[in-house]
């Protein structure tokens, strides 16, 4: 997968060049973001999808599943600009970097202003080269049809998910309803079920297998959001890459936030309301809240939870007769996307 990301990009930089040698800057800084992180989950759930579908392996199907990288690089950028971010994967986020750059050189300007309008543009970059991926990774024309609209569903839902998202934290909606619903259509369809989809449309799977990957995929999805909405609360920041507590200066009303409204008394919920989305809020403050998310029973019901949509998961795989080493591969990576530390 990195190969074909890499080999793709270098294209993409040869190509900037030949146009204005000054889009290479904008060019090696997306390869570098690429490149050097990710755990590319998306397309492999793709690729393992199409494998225990009884598709054979390829270099035109690690290609082409790997334009899911580039839709998840485009939803990492512009994420990072909205929720105004400082770090992304233990380095500044394409916003700061751009900025810091820009103030680096003393150009004209602000350089918060250039920051964030170079790294929107990266962001649609990315989008604009998914497509060409998809189309040019070498698989025939016949089979790319079948899974287009597969791919175009994904970053239909990918977005509104994220409007959800954007427009929760707005409102201040504690609802665990409203939590779960952008959940599933900003993670769990976009990271598990849709890829998963998208490897079944390649392969032309049958309906019992597509619908077992939908079994599969969207408990496994929700669960995998869960996790990391656990992490952005309690993760390591040598692991996750973000700093610690970041989802509570954000505001963001996840499921685990929205369980914490659900247990809590009036005092708290006063808390919660006061110190949730606090842009200064600082380490003790965190730590606080923290408090009040385990003695709410929130965490205890968000684990529970990750472990049940799992176990679903794992079950509706079971469900109908897939290849190896696919199914061994699912299930691994099942553990590998609601297990995880980072």
């Amino acid at each position: 997968m990195d190969a074909a990301l890499a080999e793709f990009l270098r294209g993409q930089r040869e190509r900037a060049g030949s146009l204005d040698a000054a889009t290479t800057t904008l060019v090696a800084a997306a390869e570098s973001f690429v490149l050097t992180g990710g755990k590319r989950l998306r397309p492999a759930f793709a690729y393992w999808g199409y494998r225990a579908a009884g598709g054979d392996d390829s270099d035109a199907l690690v290609a082409t599943v790997a334009a899911l990288e580039l839709v998840q690089a485009s939803a990492l950028v512009h994420d990072d600009v909205m929720d105004d971010s400082d770090t992304r994967r233990g380095a500044p986020a394409a916003h700061r970097r751009f900025a810091a750059e820009h103030q680096a050189a003393g150009w004209l300007g602000d350089p918060t202003d250039y920051g964030t309008a170079v790294a929107v543009l990266l962001g649609d970059l990315y989008l604009v080269w998914s497509d060409e991926l998809l189309h040019t990774g070498g698989l025939s024309p016949t089979t790319l049809a079948r899974a287009r609209p597969v791919f175009d569903q994904m970053r239909t839902e990918v977005t509104l998910g994220q409007y959800l998202d954007v427009l929760t934290q707005a409102t201040g909606e504690p609802s665990v309803d409203r939590a779960l619903s952008v959940a599933r259509l900003k993670s769990a369809k976009y990271t598990v079920e849709r890829p998963m989809l998208l490897g079944a449309a390649l392969a032309d799977a049958s309906p019992a297998v597509q619908a077992a990957y939908s079994g599969y995929g969207l408990p496994l999805g929700e669960a995998f959001q869960l996790r990391d909405d656990v992490l952005g609360v309690f993760g390591d920041p040598a692991r996750t890459g973000k700093p610690a507590g970041d989802d509570l200066r954000e505001g963001k009303r996840t499921f685990l936030v929205a369980a914490a409204y659900e247990g809590a008394d009036p005092a708290t919920r006063e808390l919660l309301t006061r110190r949730l989305g606090d842009p200064a809020l600082d380490e003790a403050g965190v730590q606080e809240l923290r408090e009040v998310i385990i003695k709410t029973g929130a965490l205890e019901r968000t684990e529970s939870r990750i472990i049940e949509l799992t176990e679903a998961a794992r079950a509706a795989l079971a469900s109908v007769a897939l290849a190896e080493p696919g199914v061994a591969a699912l299930a691994s990576l099942a553990t590998a996307a609601t297990a995880r530390t980072g």
